[in-house]
This record gives structure tokens, C-alpha cells and sequence, in this order.
């Protein structure tokens, strides 16, 4: 095959020392080596990666190229947002893509009135484009000073600043069916070094079911502005799913992916050491009632599973027992692992559950705790659910709510049933506010009732300090 001229890199946040695959970067790299004459590659970025060496590695990368680069997935990362606005400044393309790619762009609902408030990323990014990636296949194909804003679901600014946002299109199974998982590369010596991966992803469902309703919920006041003179609950606050969830917010609940899409993503798949594929998470919310399906999926491909990782609500575990144990027992036979890889516990006391709009209870977490524990002994070793099997459970400390009273509590339930054996995280998650959350139209409302001004991290809200002082007094870890 010739070798393309044209080049495209993709940009994405990663941790130091792991070797995972990123299905939404590396789907839009398939998608543009498929469709367009650009070959492009996805480079994961760590924190202690050197930007000047990235940069280095870019220009040896592009040579005397028109630099085109592509931002996704990248964590709210002020360092990455940096370097987009530095290449961007020095003749690169750049483009947002990824979660929450517009309202990134756009910056935060209200900023122009409210100069603290997050003022968007349109000054680092040639433009954005939010929702599939297939998107900016047009664009690619286009000739060069072609008009953007012409192009489906692009964001860009016009000449007197104001920014133009067009619609994306809609999802389409015939561009999710198939990954080139060799597209991930590293920065290493200044240059960019392919990565081999050792877990990949399938995605089955697109969004979260808890997200397809929106309700009006209620959310206590911070606990830090009302322990002196107690405040009642806001009302009218609209939410799909969490509250913190900014995915939520931003795909909501968009169904499931078309079977043989999922199929061919299974196909796709690297093989490991041992001729099965590697493990991979399958990305679906509630996927234990398709679980069984995925196992018959393979056998027609003629191809055997070594480990499929699961992240799903407690509520969604409990519901699906009966299809997860017949999986199980599916599983053994084939000696393929499950791994509950990712519980959304989140905490452990229903005040905060309620705040975060999370639809589940204290006891429902402990149920569905209960329901594994009982599980695991009948299937030791295709079972998985610790933390030293690779688990990490969602649990979010601290949060706004936080006071001794709630403290104590959680700490009684964490002892009670021994909870830091198996179910803990080794680290909890801080709350973090994105501004295009549900909690972010809550804590603005709060901004202007008290006439103070949270500081902005990023893209998140930092609702543990306001401009003035910290309302983050001395939050213990709780465990």
C-alpha cells in the first residue's frame, strides 16, 4: 500500500506506564485512514510528558506538512488546552472533539456577564466538532481555506468573534464497527513510538439509561454556607442522569449499537499471547442482559474471550443477577473472566446520593455488595470484582455535603461491613463539577443567591473555594 502523504494526529490525555486503548480516539483514527487520504495516529499525552518534546516529535512527525491536529478525551487538562493554543498560534489546524467538545468550546453558560466564569476554548482551537467522528470526513476531503462552518456539527468563530454551532448528524452503526487498535502511540526520545495495548474496548450501547429522563431535582446547599444558618433545598434544577455527569448532559440516552457493529468490533480485536482476544471493557451501562450475547457473538466469529470488563450501576448489578449468573457458568466453561471492573457506588449515604441524583439508596449499594460477595465464591476465579483483581469502584470524597455527621456515618457503614477489604478504591475521587454539568446550573445558582464567585479549574468548577476563601476546611479521606 502506498504510503500516504497527508497527515493527522489525534491528541488525547493518558496515564504514565499503562497500556490501554482509547476507543474513541482510535475509532476516529480508523475512520480517517479509511475515508480520507490522511494517515492518522493517536498520540497519548501524560502529565510528565515534556511539551517541548512534543512538540519536537510533532514537527518530525509532520515535517514541512500542514499541520492538522485533532484534541479528544482530554480530561480538563489546562496543559493540553495550552498546547492546542500554542500550535494553533503557529500555523497548526487544530480541533475539539470528543465529550463535551461544544460546550468546551462555547465555554461556560453565561461567562460574558460573569467574567470569572469559564470562558470556553475557541481561542485555542481552529474550530470543534461535537458528536460523531465520521464529521470531519468532508472537511478532510475538502480543498485548503475551505469555509468550515458549511460542515455538520462544527463549532467556529466568524470574524467578529461570535461563534456559529451546526448540528451533528446522527449516529451511524456503520462507522462503529470497526477499530484499528494499532493507532496509539507514545511519546518517547522526542519522537512517537506505537504502543501495543492490553485492553481494549467494545462499545454495545451509547449513553446511559438513567440519562434518558429528565427530572427536576433538589440539592442541599453546601454544607460550609448553610452549618450557621441552615438553607432549604434549590428547586427547578433539570438533570438527565447524575449530576455530576457530564456525559450525561451530553449524550444522554441514545441506545444500542446494531449487532453486527458489535460484532465486527469483537472481530477487530488484537489477539493475546494466548490466541484469545485481549480483555476489553464493553461499554454499555446496563450490560448484564446483553452479557450472554456477546459470548454467542464470538463463537460464530470462532474466536475465544479472555476477560470482559464491566462498569455498571448497583442498581442495574441487582436487576441483572439472574443473566449475570447464567453468563457465569457460560464463562467457566469457556474459562473466560468477568470483571465487574467499575461499580458507581459513589458514596455510601443518601444525602449525598440524593445530591448527586444518583437513583439508588445506601442499602440498594449494599445489596448489590452483598449480591457479588455471595456470587464470588461460586465462581472464584471468573469472577472478578476486587480491587486486587483490577476493580476500582466509584466512590466520591469529598463533596459540598460533607459534615461530621454524614462522616461518621459512612465510616460506621465502611467498618460495619468491611468495606476497604474489597470495595474501596486505594484513592477516592474529589467531586468534580464540570461547567456543563447538572451541578454546575445548581452551584451558579448558588453564586448568585450569595454573591460569591467559585474559582474555575479548567473546565471544571472548583466549589471547594471561592475567590475569597476556601470552603474546604479539613475533609478527611474517610477511610
Amino acid at each position: 500500500m502506498k504510503e500516504k502523504t497527508k497527515k493527522f494526529v489525534i491528541i488525547t490525555g493518558y496515564f504514565k506506564g499503562e497500556s490501554y486503548g482509547l476507543l474513541g480516539p482510535q475509532m476516529a483514527a480508523t475512520i480517517i485512514n479509511d475515508h480520507t487520504d490522511y494517515e492518522a495516529i493517536v498520540v497519548g499525552v501524560t502529565n510528565e510528558d515534556d511539551k517541548k518534546d512534543l512538540k519536537t516529535a510533532l514537527n518530525r512527525h509532520f515535517k514541512n506538512r500542514q499541520k492538522i491536529i485533532g484534541f479528544s478525551s482530554l480530561g480538563g487538562r489546562p496543559d493540553l488546552f495550552d498546547l492546542a493554543g500554542q500550535l494553533k498560534h503557529r500555523g497548526a489546524i487544530t480541533i475539539l472533539a470528543g465529550p463535551q467538545a461544544g460546550p468546551d468550546y462555547k465555554g461556560e453558560t453565561g461567562w460574558q456577564d460573569h467574567p470569572h466564569r469559564f470562558k470556553g476554548l475557541s481561542d485555542c482551537f481552529s474550530f470543534a466538532v461535537h458528536g460523531p467522528a465520521q464529521q470531519i470526513i468532508p472537511f478532510l476531503n475538502s480543498g485548503p481555506g475551505i469555509d468550515v462552518s458549511r460542515f455538520d456539527g462544527v463549532l467556529c468563530r466568524d470574524e467578529h468573534g461570535r461563534i456559529f454551532e451546526n448540528l451533528p448528524v446522527p449516529w451511524d452503526d456503520a462507522y462503529l464497527s470497526k477499530v484499528d487498535w494499532q493507532t496509539l502511540n507514545i511519546l518517547k526520545d522526542k519522537a512517537f513510538k506505537p504502543l501495543s495495548i492490553t485492553c481494549g474496548q467494545v462499545l454495545q450501547q451509547i449513553g446511559c439509561q438513567h440519562a434518558a429522563k429528565q427530572k427536576q431535582i433538589f440539592i442541599d446547599y453546601p454544607w460550609e454556607l448553610q452549618k450557621d444558618n441552615p438553607r432549604p433545598c434549590f428547586a427547578g434544577i433539570c438533570q438527565k442522569g447524575c449530576s455530576f455527569c457530564d456525559v450525561a448532559t451530553d449524550k444522554g440516552y441514545m441506545g444500542a449499537v446494531d449487532e453486527t457493529a458489535v460484532k465486527k468490533q469483537i472481530f477487530y480485536l488484537p489477539k493475546g499471547p494466548d490466541g484469545r482476544k485481549i480483555p476489553f471493557e464493553l461499554i454499555n451501562e446496563s450490560p448484564l442482559f446483553k452479557l450472554k450475547r456477546i459470548f454467542e457473538l464470538a463463537d460464530e466469529l470462532s474466536v475465544e474471550l479472555s476477560q470482559v470488563n464491566l462498569t455498571l450501576r448497583a442498581d442495574y448489578l441487582l436487576k441483572g443477577l439472574e443473566p449475570l449468573e447464567e453468563t457465569l457458568k457460560i464463562a467457566r466453561k469457556k474459562d473466560t473472566r468477568i470483571l465487574l471492573s467499575s461499580i458507581g457506588f459513589e458514596s455510601f449515604d443518601n444525602t449525598i446520593l440524593k445530591n448527586l441524583n444518583k437513583g439508588v439508596t445506601r442499602q440498594t449499594n449494599l445489596d448489590a455488595i452483598k449480591a457479588i460477595r455471595q456470587l464470588k465464591p461460586e465462581y472464584p476465579a471468573h469472577l472478578g470484582y476486587l480491587k486486587e483483581e483490577g476493580a476500582n469502584h466509584g466512590f466520591i470524597h469529598p463533596t459540598p455535603w460533607d459534615n461530621d455527621e454524614i462522616s461518621r456515618e459512612i465510616n460506621k457503614t465502611i467498618s460495619m461491613y468491611q468495606l476497604s477489604f474489597d470495595i474501596l478504591p486505594n484513592h477516592s475521587t474529589p467531586l468534580i463539577i464540570h461547567h456543563a454539568s447538572g451541578l454546575s446550573d445548581w452551584i451558579r445558582k448558588i453564586e448568585l443567591k450569595e454573591n460569591i464567585e467559585f474559582k474555575r479549574v479548567g473546565t471544571t468548577i472548583g466549589w471547594w473555594q471561592t475567590r475569597d476563601r476556601s470552603l474546604l476546611q479539613v475533609l478527611s479521606y474517610v477511610f
